[in-house]
């Protein structure tokens, strides 16, 4: 592995290891030696659609150098292709980077404020002979172009003088020529090895109203060529970026190179954050928006951070799970369970610990006086001392799950059957006599015997039970949508089908609608989180919800098939 790109282990002042990754051994060393005195680095997004989990990893990586080195992290849009841009896109962006805590001051940048200075770039390239007015068709430029195998040549107009293609290129920018007739290339070296190199086109002519500019102009520069330039004009120092601009960094270094900028930007490149069993790409995203499979952008089976903001995601667990992913040159996947592992461990000291039955099962209590209720206090959450107490109310007849009872159990099942006892959790010891059914043979009630010398608190040391159930009072239960997610697809399976389709999970999404919550839940605010005792964590859905109509999303379930390495 090259010095470069290792991770380096260092010991601090206080003799702790430090993990150094390789993009702050190269900004160490630029600072060490005088390249740069303030660390500046930028998100540059297109606003072209809604971002991803993949993208946290570049938003929180960016903010993350420009805080270490207390430096500047700037926002900036890359919006020189107004075909496919958005206000509602900008507006989406600015809330998610807002959301995971960078802090850009405020300012949001744009890529097309520099137009203007764009323009006098390209003019100086040309005046330099670095740049000349092309009229071959897209077609015939990349027929021009070569291959990995063989060399490109010379377009017939790659020679003109330095006077005609500025005026060429003035009228270009005055409309005098219909879109696609002409392009501006930079002249540099169309046998070169790398393609990128083969005189790439820097502006094309483009009559497209934009989103911030109208309709000023109507050439446009290409990202290649406004890239280098934006960055260099705000003063990044680090241009950070994915791995697939890696055969784009001798265009990016030739053009503030040529430019002549005295500190110039440096582009290193780390590889993308690839998630299993997840759907990333716009173009199936946009598939599934449209056919219905999923209700919209931020439905909570997708990982655009709309959708894992809406899911109950917190940004403290994205940041502890950039943290475990790493920053290498080296391309690999993530496991979801290790995304699952890291919200669970950030709900869990902080989440309150309610009693929700997803699938109920009216538990009768025939001894119990009827009419009569009482109320039990209970912890919040057993794993926060400070986390207070709650009443809870208990009555004569109750919901249980269904699967919390069976006729005829297996050995080893401990929870209510004819004949056995459990504990209600905060409760009562009871023993199950029977049950009722439908005409179809389907258990409609449990019924049951309590003990009152069990009562939770009370003191009560005598027989012992093996199973501890969780219960909901029926008099004052909240009836409530409860919606359970899995994977949007299976690649154990294949991510894509025969015909280019996604192999989608037709079972990723699973609505209760008549689920019984605590009442204490009726009081969570959308946004909220809470854990369902035995069930999950769920978090009260941001979209959906009513003040007569409750929604409620899992999260995560309470078991990890991930383990953190040591």
């Amino acid at each position: 592995m090259s010095e470069d790109i290792r991770t380096e282990n260092i010991e601090n002042e206080n003799s702790e290891t430090v993990s150094r990754n390789f993009i702050e051994n190269i900004i160490d060393k630029d600072l060490e030696e005088g390249t740069y005195k303030k660390i500046v680095t930028r998100f540059p997004p297109e606003p072209n659609g809604y971002l991803h989990i993949g993208h946290a990893k570049s938003i929180l990586l960016n903010y993350g150098l420009a805080c270490e080195y207390n430096g500047q992290f700037n926002l900036r849009f890359d919006d020189t292709n107004p075909t496919k841009e958005k206000e509602e896109f900008v507006d989406s962006i600015i809330k998610d980077v807002e959301w995971l805590g960078a802090d850009f001051r405020g300012e949001v940048l744009y890529a097309s404020n520099y137009f203007d200075q764009m323009y006098e770039a390209a003019i100086k390239l040309i005046n330099k002979g670095k740049a000349y007015v092309d009229d071959l068709s897209a077609e015939e430029i990349r027929e021009y172009r070569g291959t990995l195998k063989e060399p490109g040549k010379n377009s017939p107009y790659r020679d003109r003088s330095i006077e005609e293609n500025l005026q060429l290129f003035t009228d270009m920018k005055d409309g005098k020529f219909e879109d696609g007739s002409k392009v501006l290339r930079a002249k540099i070296d169309m046998a070169s090895p790398n393609i990128n190199m083969r005189d790439p086109v820097i502006y094309r002519i483009a009559r497209m109203t934009h989103h911030n500019t109208g309709d000023k102009w109507c050439i446009y520069p290409m990202y290649d060529f406004a890239h280098p330039i934006e960055d260099a004009i705000e003063g990044v120092t680090h241009s950070i970026c994915t791995l697939e601009f890696e055969d784009h960094r001798p265009l990016y270094n030739w053009v503030v190179e040529e430019l002549e900028y005295p500190h110039p930007p440096k582009q290193i490149e780390f590889s993308k954050l690839y998630l299993t069993n997840v759907v990333t790409g716009k173009r199936y995203i946009k598939k599934l928006v449209e056919d219905g499979v999923v209700d919209g952008w931020d439905d909570p089976r997708l990982v655009s951070l709309a959708a894992l903001r809406r899911r109950g995601f917190t940004p403290s667990s994205l940041k502890k799970f950039m943290e475990l992913a790493g920053v290498s040159k080296s391309q690999s996947s993530c496991d979801y369970a290790m995304l699952e592992y890291c919200i669970r461990e950030d709900l869990k000291p902080v989440a309150p610990r309610y009693m929700g039955v997803l699938r109920p099962l009216k538990l009768v209590i025939d001894n119990y006086p009827e009419g009569q209720t009482e109320e039990f206090e209970i912890e919040n959450n057993q794993d926060d001392e400070n986390a207070g107490t709650r009443k809870i109310t208990f009555s004569r007849e109750l919901y249980v799950e269904q699967d919390d009872f069976m006729e005829e159990p297996p050995k080893k099942y401990f929870r209510l059957f004819p004949g056995n006892e459990v504990r209600l959790k905060g409760a009562y010891f009871v023993k199950c006599t029977g049950c009722e059914k439908d005409e179809n043979g389907n258990v409609t009630v449990v019924h049951a015997t309590y003990d009152p010398e069990t009562r939770s608190g009370s003191g009560f040391e005598g027989r012992k039970v093996k199973g501890t159930i969780h219960w909901v009072n029926a008099a004052d239960a909240l009836d409530a949508e409860v919606r359970l997610y899995e994977n949007l697809i299976d690649e154990e399976k294949g991510k894509l089908n025969e015909d280019g389709t996604l192999n989608f999970n037709p079972n990723s999404l699973e609505v209760i609608e008549h689920a019984k919550l605590e009442k204490a839940s009726s009081e969570l605010k959308p946004g909220d989180h809470v854990q369902f005792i035995r069930n999950g964590y769920f978090c009260v859905d941001t979209k959906d919800t009513t003040d007569e109509h409750k929604v409620f999303n899992r999260v995560v379930g309470l078991k990890s098939s991930y383990k953190p390495a040591n």
